[in-house]
């Protein structure tokens, strides 16, 4: 595994997170027209990172993935985690959200939940996470099934 380090994500680095979040989404394959739609709420802003609780991670003075951590229904809920492409599958998800159990542990929540993206869910469930539910959706009159995830904490 690497050596990364975890930090609180810091407003100027708002642009690179941005850039993750957009790269990975993109990695699945979505077509342009979807990434067009989503990019509003993959784009982050100084203001919303210092009100935020996201984490990145570093690994040689480059911020390299980020999750964001807040509550919901009295539960630690994962808004985010997002892995630059050419770090997929080097450990940094596992860090990643190894660091948002323990997080989420330490400030006394029970559970963490979140919604997922229908290509990470192997990922969660490697991460000994299981579905709970689901949202319906649709983009541009497609029909998207998101997994509820869930993992006790």
């Amino acid at each position: 595994m690497i050596d990364i380090e975890i930090h609180r994500a810091l407003p100027e680095e708002a642009e690179t997170l941005t850039a993750i979040a957009i790269a990975a989404k993109a990695h699945w394959g979505y077509p342009a027209s979807w990434m067009r739609i989503w990019k509003p709420e993959l784009t982050y802003h100084p203001a919303d990172v210092e009100r935020s609780d996201i984490w990145a991670a570093i690994l040689d003075n480059s911020l390299i993935g980020f999750y964001t951590l807040r509550e919901r229904d009295g539960n630690a809920w994962l808004e985010d985690l997002w892995v630059i492409p050419a770090q997929m599958g080097n450990g940094v998800g596992r860090a990643l959200f190894d660091h948002a159990r323990r997080l989420s542990k330490e400030r006394g929540y029970q559970f963490m939940r979140w919604e997922s993206d229908p290509n990470a869910v192997g990922f969660y469930l490697k991460m000994g996470a299981h579905q709970t539910g689901e949202r319906h959706s649709n983009v541009e009159g497609q029909p998207r099934i998101l997994p509820i995830m869930e993992l006790n904490v």
